[in-house]
Order: structure tokens, then C-alpha cells, then sequence
């Protein structure tokens, strides 16, 4: 990757964080996913091959770090203090995003599904009783076909 060639520490910053789906990466491993299917399942729009370049190049540069997994094929990742380091400049970001967004809730970016996905991470699983809980939720001012279309790709 071709860096900004600037002694800036912010540019050097940027060189691994501020590339494209970088930082939606993060929020994921940062939220608990360890699995590339995990990782992809929250950023549905992003190619395989690319989250596969971003997270070689993150591992390079000792932000997260993975190992084969012992049964079946794939790799588990995981952040590394790198990672943790940046959960405050991700955090002060989604409140930037909020306050001055102006397409957060623009009808092209609400993907159902996804926050839906979003839901689960927020879920305290040990607060559930034991027994099978049934959550359901209705979105009635979305059409069917506009809740599926965009994991169609």
C-alpha cells in the first residue's frame, strides 16, 4: 500500500486506519467477532477479497492478530492492544457520525438485516433466563423486498 510519504503522525495513522472499510473492520473485531464470516456478516457490502487484503494488512502492522483455527478451515482474529487503543477514536467517530451525518437514516443506507446484527451484539446473553427467549420485531414501514434487497449482491 502506498503511504501519504509525510513524517505527520497523523498520516502515519492514517496509512493503516483511514483506508477504506478499515475502520468498520475494527468495529467489528472490537464488537467480538473473531471469524471472517462474522466480520463479513457486518459489512455485508464489502468483497471477500477485500476484507481478506484489509485484515492481512492490519495483521502487518500489529493492529490484530490471527491464528489457524484447530478444528475446520479458517482463521480466528482478534484485536490486539493496537485495537484497543483506537476503540475511543471509533467511538468519538460514531458520535461525530451522528451529530453532523446528514444520510444516516437516508432510505440506501438502512439495511434491516444489519441492524438486526447490530441488535444481537447488545444482547447480555448471561441477563436472559435460562429458558428459550423469543424476540420479535416489526418493521412495518418497510416493504419486504426493500428488507432483503441489499444482501441480494
Amino acid at each position: 500500500m502506498k503511504g501519504y510519504g509525510q513524517f505527520c503522525p497523523i498520516a502515519v495513522a492514517c496509512e493503516t486506519f483511514a483506508e477504506r472499510w478499515t475502520p468498520l473492520i475494527l468495529r467489528e473485531l472490537l464488537f467480538g467477532a473473531r471469524r471472517f464470516s462474522e466480520i463479513r456478516q457486518g459489512m455485508p457490502m464489502i468483497s471477500r477479497t477485500l476484507l481478506s487484503q484489509r485484515l492481512r494488512h492490519l495483521e502487518d502492522a500489529g493492529v490484530i492478530e490471527s491464528e489457524l483455527l484447530a478444528r475446520g478451515r479458517g482463521r480466528e482474529y482478534r484485536p490486539t492492544r493496537a485495537a484497543e487503543d483506537l476503540r475511543e477514536v471509533l467511538e468519538r467517530l460514531g458520535e461525530w457520525g451522528q451529530r453532523w451525518g446528514t444520510t444516516q437514516f437516508a432510505p440506501e443506507n438502512i439495511d434491516l438485516p444489519l441492524l438486526m446484527w447490530n441488535v444481537r451484539r447488545g444482547v447480555d446473553l448471561p441477563r436472559l433466563p435460562p429458558r428459550r427467549v423469543v424476540v420479535r420485531f416489526d418493521f412495518r414501514a418497510f416493504p419486504r423486498d426493500a428488507v432483503d434487497s441489499r444482501r441480494a449482491g
